[in-house]
């Protein structure tokens, strides 16, 4: 496959670059700083371009098979959470390239809980993280809203950060996954795995999913 990932030098899009390449895929690294292409790998191909520009997303989409957004906003920006996924909906219906968006859990259910959103539990979004899990959420609302339903919808377990790529993860459908302590928690590897699983069978298009342990 093609693939285009904006964000490519975060945490997570730096992971998914790596596990797209050891796949055979061919990828289009963006990032926004010339200065950090040298924590991309060898055989991606880096780009320069901004994700707010719909310029950029159709520059960097023609002709691909599907573009990856791994993109975070600075502490006080979350609001531009929407702002990027109008850009990469209205970009993308021009190149009619299909939409794999890494969000936030917000908009999942919590388990066994009648419904109730991640967003509104206090236990897995305490105070210093209501900004961006409802900016989060937002992003999420606006997909579901938008013309444009070429798209899937990554939710990150609550915790994600630095692991090991075990491959031993669970994916679900719309509902938060916990382990058998109650938490919940993934690698950036593994949810890069998670990421380009679904970049090749396209399970969830118009969909939110999620991985976990």
């Amino acid at each position: 496959m093609r693939i285009t990932v904006f964000g490519a030098t975060g945490n997570i899009g730096q992971a998914v670059v790596s596990e797209a390449i050891a796949r055979g895929h061919q990828v289009t690294a963006v990032t926004r700083d010339l200065r950090k292409v040298s924590k991309l790998p060898a055989d991606a191909y880096a780009q320069v371009g901004d994700v707010n520009d719909i310029q950029d997303v159709i520059r960097l989409s023609k002709e691909q098979d599907l573009v990856i957004s791994a993109t975070r906003p600075t502490a006080g920006q979350e609001k531009q959470l929407v702002d990027i996924a109008e850009s990469l909906l209205t970009g993308l219906r021009e190149t009619r390239t299909r939409l794999l968006l890494v969000g936030g859990a917000a908009c999942l259910t919590v388990p066994n809980s009648n419904g109730a959103l991640v967003l509104n539990d206090t236990s897995l979004v305490p105070p210093a993280w209501k900004d961006i899990a409802q900016a989060c959420f937002e992003q999420y609302q606006h997909c579901e809203t938008h013309e444009n339903q070429n798209w899937s919808y990554a939710s990150p377990s609550a915790l994600i950060g630095a692991g090991a790529r075990t491959e031993q993860f669970r994916v679900s459908e719309g509902e938060l996954l916990v382990d058998e302590t109650g938490k919940s928690h993934i690698s950036w590897q593994d949810f890069a795995i998670a990421l380009i699983n679904e970049a090749e069978s396209a399970t969830y298009v118009g969909k939110v999913f999620t991985a976990g342990y």
